[in-house]
């Protein structure tokens, strides 16, 4: 057994995280492997955001697949061992697994890392096949067509686990890159001992590499990809039985399953499926806390630098992002490094890429309260951003009105917010009140989950405040344009948006504290605005 055939250290990694308290099964996934495998020469390229569970799927597919240990007693009690073909294919594969980021101290350069990785596979081979013939000039994919002539057509499984390393660090050159994607692209492209190629990392590979280099590869990604998008990440009806193996384990648990929906769900696939962010969940259920899990890298500190130095005003985005709204974008505008981003859609494009915002039908948003803290750090503390402590202010002013039931503070509030110089007047111009709106109230975001359309009653509220804290008071907006404002406390009440606050049967009320109705009319020949409030007293017990 070798360093990268058929290592036997990867069913060890493996093996760890099905023995932890909060392993997902995920091996559905190898049902649709093995189909890929039997037909030959596959290409497969997941990629998406880090701490998504890739670099585990990468040694589940390696452990299940190679020679270097016996897996059965790991993958006997899991789903895939109810495959009709699961025998067949257990450990009967030549594996070559790869990580390109493990191992790598000491080496300076580019000639380093990839006469290093030449040298193990080498090794590897010489000592599997010592009849083979290699010759040290031989490159890395004729090495292996020479084994697999030499031994009666000998195949190979190739799993690569972080393919764009050499893409995050510094040091290497763009000539390196494309050095190292046409040396990925010698050994799977047009190599007939390849049974099958997974290949993972963060950027996408289309984008990334030379346009023929690595064009063989089917790519899945989380932003134009819904196929094995369930088996990254965690779906709805996973963290449900996690949250159950929580309330079991904890004699005093600390959050709610509808917590950890606010905390680390929203990331859509493609066809609208919504995941959790599981390296958070996990951390949450282990530690009975919720809190900001999410691990700064390096790319971290470069976008930062792109938005404070407002390239192509991406500043104006992320205001608007901070402040809930979503920002449209082209996802497809990928540069080809991160020190060559040049404008909005490219910067707000790596950013989804890397987990930051998350993208479905053409906007991309803040995903959930864990980044929207990450956010809220940058326009609270970065001096280009005073405009956005500005607004915190009369945000909080707003607020206290709402509860106060001060209805002409609250228009005064809005007609600021509505009437402001600032890039974020640029509000689309049929939802410019809305919008405001939203903007208004952006400090009421650490307090509640706060709903746009959503439907209550019989129709759909403008805006309807869950409370976080059952005690604090629910709020319902609904506005007005060229009409008053006790005809949208009249709507609020015709249709009964105030049910949504007690919950489908069997849950808990959303709120045991006041249910706070405001209407507002926006008049848009004199721009005036006027509010007006009407409070329910709470009926529900606490």
């Amino acid at each position: 057994m070798g360093y990268y055939l058929n290592p036997e250290d990867v069913l060890e990694l493996y093996k760890d995280e099905t023995e932890k308290q909060y392993f997902v099964d995920k091996t559905g996934m190898l049902d649709d492997l093995i189909n890929l495998v039997e037909h030959g020469r596959n290409y497969i390229a997941v990629t998406g955001p880090r701490r998504f569970g890739k670099s585990v799927m990468a040694a589940m597919v390696g452990s299940f697949f190679g020679k270097g240990a016996d897996s059965s007693e790991v993958f006997a009690p899991l789903k895939v061992a109810g495959n009709k073909r699961y025998a067949k294919h257990l450990n009967q594969h030549n594996l070559i697994y790869i990580d390109f980021s493990r191992d790598v101290y000491g080496c300076v350069s580019f000639r380093d890392y990839i006469k290093t990785i030449k040298m193990r596979l080498f090794h590897d081979l010489r000592e599997a096949y010592p009849d083979a013939g290699i010759q040290e000039e031989d490159s890395p994919g004729a090495a292996l067509r020479i084994v697999s002539l030499a031994y009666k057509n000998e195949k190979f499984l190739m799993v690569f686990d972080e393919w764009d390393y050499v893409f995050h660090k510094s040091y290497f050159t763009e000539a390196d890159r494309g050095e190292f994607t046409a040396f990925l692209g010698d050994i799977t492209k047009g190599r007939a001992y390849v049974e099958m190629a997974y290949l993972t990392g963060v950027l996408p590979i289309k984008k990334y590499s030379a346009s023929d280099t690595m064009n063989h590869f089917d790519e899945y990604n989380m932003a134009s990809s819904d196929m094995y998008g369930a088996y990254f990440g965690f779906t709805g009806e996973e963290v449900d039985e996690l949250y159950r193996r929580y309330l079991k384990s904890h004699f005093r648990p600390a959050f709610s399953r509808e917590d950890l929906a606010t905390w680390y769900d929203g990331y859509h696939m493609e066809d609208g499926y919504s995941m959790y962010n599981p390296n958070s969940v996990v951390r949450a259920l282990t530690r009975n806390k919720l809190n900001n899990y999410w691990t700064k890298a390096g790319e971290y500190v470069e976008l930062k630098d792109y938005v404070l130095n407002d390239i192509d005003g991406v500043r104006e985005a992320v205001m608007l992002l901070a402040a809930g709204e979503p920002v449209a974008v082209d996802i497809s505008e990928y540069a080809s490094t991160a020190a060559e981003l040049k404008f909005r859609d490219e910067i707000l494009s790596v950013m989804t890429v890397y987990g930051y915002l998350n993208y479905y039908n053409g906007y991309v948003r803040i995903p959930n309260k864990e980044l929207e803290l990450e956010f809220d750090k940058i326009v609270r503390t970065e001096p280009k951003y005073s405009y956005m402590r500005e607004l915190e202010r009369e945000s909080a002013r707003i607020l206290q009105a709402t509860y106060d039931g001060d209805e002409e503070t609250v228009g005064k509030v809005l007609a600021i917010v509505h009437t402001t110089e600032s890039p974020l007047k640029a509000y689309n111009d049929e939802a410019e009140l809305s919008g405001s709106v939203k903007l208004a109230y952006i400090a009421a975001r650490n307090k509640y989950d706060m709903e746009r359309e959503d439907q209550a009653g019989i129709g759909y509220v403008d805006y309807i405040f869950y409370p976080y804290n059952r005690s604090d008071d629910g709020i319902i907006i609904e506005l007005k344009v060229d009409d008053s404002p006790e005809n949208a406390l009249k709507q609020i009440k015709n249709k009964n948006y105030a049910l949504r606050f007690q919950g489908k049967i069997g849950e808990q009320p959303k709120t045991a504290g006041r249910i706070i109705l405001v209407g507002i009319g926006y008049y848009r020949k004199d721009k005036t605005h006027r509010c007006k409030i009407e409070m329910l007293e709470p009926d529900l017990p606490a």
